[in-house]
């Protein structure tokens, strides 16, 4: 299983974007991320120097989020939609997305959701609860 380090991760993005703004082929999953990079260009000054983003410390105290942490959860969403894991996840993500008229705004919901699971899962010392992210992601789905 691949387990990257935050460095791996924000490299990955930061390559993404260089890849795509100097207009090198990107394979798959590279691409998938290119996606959600150009919804979020606010982060665009994040994405543009490896170096920096390796070094920046994103806490929260300064009011700004992690964009490597929130584009991760974009790209772990999407798989999860890809395979179904969780199982139902498909089909909660497509029905929250039908209901607020977009992927990106259900994605954002399904964080929270997502967020909000693995928080308890660190904090019980258990497994994350895929059945109870899935049940999340549909009650918001029918709001």
């Amino acid at each position: 299983m691949f387990n990257p380090s935050q460095e791996d991760v924000r490299r990955f993005f930061c390559g993404v974007h260089a890849k795509a703004r100097s207009g090198q082929v990107l394979d798959a999953l590279e691409t998938l991320a290119h996606e959600w990079l150009k919804q979020h260009p606010e982060y665009d000054a994040h994405v543009a120097d490896a170096e920096e983003a390796v070094a920046r410390v994103y806490d929260g105290n300064n009011g700004t989020s992690n964009p490597f942490l929130h584009l991760s959860m974009h790209l772990s969403i999407s798989e999860q939609c890809s395979i179904d894991q969780p199982r139902g996840i498909r089909q909660a993500v497509e029905l929250l997305a039908a209901r607020r008229h977009s992927l990106h705004d259900a994605h954002h919901e399904a964080m929270e959701c997502l967020g909000q699971m693995l928080w308890e899962s660190q904090r019980a010392g258990r497994p994350p609860d895929g059945p109870s992210y899935v049940a999340c992601v549909q009650r918001r789905a029918t709001r």
